[in-house]
């Protein structure tokens, strides 16, 4: 990175900025996280500089920056991120996307939030968007298995926004092993079997129950 002095001109530190900028966008392109929090930890001093004015990719620089932010669940830093905006800059696209995601997560919007994979505002952001869904699709299985103790299998592919029964399965196999497919139904395992009654905090069950089935009325 290039020191800022204050001999540096306007033009000089904008595209030095541009530079990591692009930089930034290779870095998601290549799937490199490590190198994206590097640019824009290296930009940030840039756009202080450049504070009067500003680039043509900072928005979408920026909104990036967001969506890693929320897909780390790192809310602090998102947030504390979204005070250095301009009204301006938090209604571009870029960077309006990300802050839509951040309410609906907060409300349990799950079905919007995986219903929105397919309007991102850039290519750049899928590489965000997989992983924030394919965490909000293990939150709905989370639900699910609570909740219920059998399941339609059509059932459970609405639910959990995938495209078809096969894909259901696959991700049976791959991250709950637990769960049984028998026929047409999907079973979720019972408790372990010598539990006792007693042992089982009767309240709290059925207020997290409540709980889930709220959740589960937003996906459906």
């Amino acid at each position: 990175m290039l020191d800022i002095s204050p001999e540096d001109s306007s033009e000089s530190i904008t595209l030095a900025a541009m530079a990591l900028e692009l930089g930034a966008l290779l870095s998601v392109a290549d799937d490199d996280l490590d190198a994206f929090a590097r640019n824009i930890s290296q930009l940030k001093p840039y756009y202080d500089a450049l504070s009067a004015t500003t680039t043509e990719r900072k928005c979408h620089v920026l909104g990036l920056n967001l969506m890693h932010l929320l897909v780390d669940n790192r809310l602090s830093e998102f947030h504390a991120e979204l005070e250095l905006l301009s009204e301006e800059e938090a209604g571009t696209p870029f960077v309006s996307f990300p802050i839509t995601l951040e309410r609906q997560l907060m409300v349990g919007s799950y079905a919007e939030v995986l219903n929105a994979g397919a309007n991102v505002p850039d290519p750049s952001y899928n590489f965000f968007m997989e992983n924030l869904i394919e965490t909000v699709r293990d939150s709905i299985a989370d639900c699910v298995e609570v909740t219920y103790k059998s399941l339609k299998l059509t059932d459970a592919v609405t639910m959990m926004k995938l495209d078809s029964v096969e894909e259901l399965q696959e991700y049976v196999q791959e991250k709950r092993d637990d769960w049984l497919v028998e026929g047409d139904m999907l079973t979720f395992q019972p408790p372990p079997v010598g539990s006792k009654a007693a042992d089982i905090p009767s309240m709290k069950l059925i207020s997290q129950s409540l709980s889930y089935a709220t959740e589960l009325e937003r996906i459906v």
